[in-house]
């Protein structure tokens, strides 16, 4: 006989492995899908950075460091050795161009002046006595030129007379020649003579030019004596604020020494720090700007010091139209150095995540959907502030610029 049999009931006992079992399976289902394709990841909002992309004026610049100098320093130095007799001023003080500092004593040089002056004195009074004889001498030899014409005149006369006499036969023959001979004895005797006094004008002239350069000479070592005398007061070179001026009554100050420096306030420039990375783009005329009491004030490089010191090299920048007033020597600025001119770019403010990415490649978030695209772009040039975009990014589009480090490389990032 046949019996019917009754259909079981589904217990928990039965449905709870089922469902851990369905469970398990749809988890790895999941993170298959994950794995293959677009990777994600979830992203909380409040700790992100971002910027929109923008155009507008892109430039190129660095900020540096830079130090108020004076526009000119002139060290002053010891040009005479000496002993400190007079301090007329004190450090710190404002001078003026020619006024004494101090006053030193050197028995030495001042021995050697007197030797030297009394020494060229002598020489000068032989060199007049020698110009006395030459005088004396050229005279005699005139006078007695003058001796010689007048016996030449006498006995031309007398030979005139003698030629009559002779031919009247009133004068023998050897008279009448020893006449004539003694003319023509004359005669060589005048030209010698005029040989003579021709030859000692012109050994006059030259031994007179001779001495007077001598002179000229002797007076000039006289001169530079008595210079080295002056230097023994030190003075100011310019007008100027005196500093470093250490030296106390009676120190002794050795020749060629430095004494002091005096700072000339009447302008100042700027000597700027700049890393030794810029050195091939920094150049004379090359501008720059800083901010002093609300206002900017333009700038210009003037001078580079090729020495890189400790990473950097100097500059000395000059100020292109107006000084702030109210600066001070030594004080610290922060100068704007331009590196390019204004141009229009399209700019992508600084952030951490150029560390991550070199600036290859960028998070841009699409406001629609909640999420966030990795996009590659291209990075041109920087400054403090931006960057600029030549590739990869358009106007309004809103990128991620916070650091990526704990994101990887996911290709979107779910903003929650």
């Amino acid at each position: 006989m046949d019996r019917k049999i009754e259909r079981k009931k589904w217990r928990w006992q039965r449905i709870l492995p089922i469902a851990i079992i369905t469970a398990i399976l749809l988890y790895f289902i999941f993170n298959i899908y994950q794995s293959s394709g677009t990777s994600r990841l979830n992203v909380q909002t409040e700790r992100l950075l971002l910027d929109t992309v923008h155009e507008g004026a892109f430039q190129e610049f660095i900020p540096v460091t830079g130090a108020v100098l004076p526009i000119k320093t002139v060290l002053i130095g010891a040009i005479e050795g000496g002993r400190v007799e007079q301090k007329y001023v004190e450090d710190g003080a404002m001078l003026t161009a020619g006024q004494r500092i101090l006053e030193l004593s050197n028995p030495d040089l001042q021995l050697n002046y007197l030797n030297q002056e009394a020494s060229i004195v002598a020489q000068i009074n032989q060199i007049r006595s020698n110009t006395l004889l030459m005088e004396q001498q050229s005279l005699n030899l005139k006078e007695t030129a003058l001796s010689v014409d007048y016996q030449i005149d006498l006995l031309t006369k007398r030979v005139e007379r003698n030629s009559t006499l002779y031919g009247d036969g009133v004068i023998a023959e050897v008279e009448f020649q020893e006449t004539e001979d003694e003319l023509e004895h004359l005669l060589r005797r005048k030209l010698l003579l005029q040989q003579t006094i021709t030859r000692d004008s012109a050994s006059a002239l030259l031994q007179q030019q001779q001495m007077q350069n001598s002179l000229d000479l002797m007076e000039r070592n006289l001169e530079i004596a008595r210079k080295s005398l002056d230097n023994l007061i030190v003075k100011a070179p310019l007008n100027g604020q005196l500093s470093g001026l250490t030296t106390e009554l009676g120190e002794l100050i050795v020749e060629g020494s430095q004494i002091a420096q005096i700072d000339d306030l009447s302008n100042f420039k700027i000597r700027v720090q700049v890393d030794e990375f810029y050195i091939s783009r920094i150049f004379v005329g090359q501008q720059g700007s800083f901010q002093f009491a609300g206002d900017w004030y333009d700038l210009t490089i003037q001078k580079i010091y090729p020495q890189v010191i400790n990473g950097a090299f100097a500059a000395d920048m000059t100020f292109i139209d107006k000084t702030p007033d109210g600066i001070k020597r030594g004080q610290t600025v922060s100068v704007k150095l331009e590196l390019s001119a204004q141009e229009n770019a399209l700019m992508l403010a600084r952030g951490g995540f150029f560390q991550t990415t070199g600036g290859n490649w960028v998070y841009v978030l699409n406001p629609e959907s909640g999420t966030a695209y990795k996009r590659n772009i291209q990075i041109r040039r920087q400054n403090p502030n931006f960057y600029e975009v030549t590739d990869g990014l358009q106007p309004g589009e809103i990128v991620i610029t916070s650091s990526y480090e704990n994101f990887g490389e996911k290709d979107e990032l779910i903003l929650k």
